[in-house]
């Protein structure tokens, strides 16, 4: 094989990085490792990347492990919600789960959290949430002044929280009671509210 340079050793380097992860976790990977895994040197990897947290987090990026999910498109916000919390949970929740264990270490070490790390994976790209909640807010099906960003997360959020506990895809009932019993009361309309922000949905 002959000596590989530029694109083709800096995937061989940040493969390498993402199998000692895997294996071992944040706590216990080393540049050193990754480096002896990549047929290559500590010198470098160090001329690519500053220090083990960037090289970590350039092979997170790489694998591309928060795939974005198309958000379903049901009409209305209950379904869309549903579709797309159980398409998320069956694809990539327990994965992300267990890569938030991987990476204990390192939001340790850089003080940062999952919420902080998959804003620098999707680099700016809009989510699906932000798409379910704008659609149901042209449907006039949720009141805009209770959108909050942390309530918006939220159904999201809880998903996460169980998938972490159970290492499995949540059951449908458990879907279904995020939406239907936590999130959608904190976001209808109140008895009594303005409807000047309602839209074609509340006719």
């Amino acid at each position: 094989m002959g000596r590989r340079r530029g694109e083709a050793l800096e995937a061989a380097i940040l493969e390498a990085a993402w199998d000692e992860l895997s294996e071992r976790g944040y706590a216990n990977l080393t540049v050193d490792s990754v480096a002896r895994r990549a047929g290559t040197s500590k010198p470098v990897l160090y001329r690519r990347w500053a220090d083990k947290q960037k090289l970590v987090e350039a092979a997170v990026v790489r694998r591309n492990v928060i795939q974005l999910i198309t958000p379903a498109d049901t009409g209305s916000l209950r379904g869309d919600l549903i579709a797309t919390l159980t398409e998320a949970s069956e694809k990539q929740g327990p994965f992300l789960a267990q890569l938030s264990l991987l990476l204990s270490g390192y939001f340790a070490e850089t003080e940062t959290s999952f919420a902080e790390l998959r804003e620098m994976i999707l680099a700016g790209r809009r989510s699906g949430r932000d798409e379910i909640m704008e659609r149901a807010i042209e449907r006039g099906e949720l009141d805009p002044a209770k959108l909050t960003p942390r309530i918006a997360s939220l159904p999201f959020d809880l998903l996460r929280g169980e998938t972490m506990m159970t290492l499995r895809p949540v059951a449908p009932e458990v879907i279904e009671e995020i939406v239907d019993t936590i999130f959608l009361p904190l976001v209808r309309w109140s008895p009594g509210s303005p409807d000047t922000g309602r839209g074609r949905g509340d006719r």
